[in-house]
């Protein structure tokens, strides 16, 4: 395997997870900057309140994506399973889901509940970076799509660092404002060992193995390039586009 994760050979199902683990350890946007400066509570609440105001945009895109997926899913026992990652991110109606709860966050900051669904102060770069994720599932064969949210494999750590920061780094946020993340603790492993099953059933040969990390690696870049977007625009040089939330208007 070449450095930029070209394979020469086709893998075993072990050492291909081992593959698509070490593109999270290089790729995933734990080690971005904007990251990096939130838990080290560096960030402004202006800037805080502008990660949460544009995350929303791909929160709420999370269940459309799994519509998605869903909707191509011909074998039935996978789709009584994927249907789940719906409701938890939409709600059953009796409990809230991850997008509700993603809002408690938005509103915790101090955002307004209703722009912030709007999606329309959310950065140009992360609304185009949420419509490729949503035409990526929908135009890549299945077996990517199932792949691109392997992304899962990585996130309990991010989570655990970043809501351990947040409590002791920004008094203003407490742990009911935080309430998006303990589901996901649970959550996310349990849609890892779904989708890891299936793309070690069938990415069996070199070319379904390269589409399989290829995928795995678009999706870490569209993550990475929405904190590029609100590090270019928040922090340095500081540049918001024209329509964009600017924390001291809205604050």
């Amino acid at each position: 395997m070449t450095p930029d994760f070209r394979l020469d050979r086709t893998l075993s199902a072990s050492e291909l997870e081992d593959v698509l683990r070490q593109v999270g350890s290089e790729r995933y946007h734990i080690r971005h900057p904007f990251h990096r400066l939130m838990v080290e509570g560096r960030l402004t609440r202006g800037q805080m309140q502008a990660w949460a105001l544009n995350r929303y945009c791909y929160q709420a895109a999370i269940p459309r994506k799994d519509a998605i997926i869903l909707s191509r899913i011909e074998d039935r026992s996978l789709r009584l399973v994927w249907r789940e990652r719906i409701l938890d991110h939409d709600g059953d109606g009796a409990s809230p889901g991850g997008i509700e709860r993603w809002m408690r966050l938005a509103t915790g900051l101090g955002l307004d509940a209703a722009i912030v669904a709007s999606q329309r102060l959310a950065l140009p770069a992360t609304r185009f970076s949420v419509g490729a994720y949503l035409t990526f599932v929908e135009k890549r064969t299945l077996l990517e799509a199932i792949a691109s949210s392997l992304t899962e494999m990585f996130s309990p750590q991010v989570i655990g660092e970043r809501v351990a920061a947040i409590l002791q780094r920004y008094p203003y946020i407490d742990e009911d404002t935080l309430g998006y993340f303990t589901p996901r603790l649970t959550q996310a492993p349990r849609d890892v060992d779904v989708a890891l099953a299936h793309v070690r059933e069938h990415a069996r040969s070199i070319e379904t193995q390269q589409l399989v990390v290829d995928a795995l690696i678009a999706k870490c870049e569209i993550l990475w390039t929405m904190l590029d977007a609100l590090h270019f625009s928040y922090v340095e040089p500081g540049h918001v586009p024209p329509g964009a939330f600017v924390p001291e208007a809205a604050s």
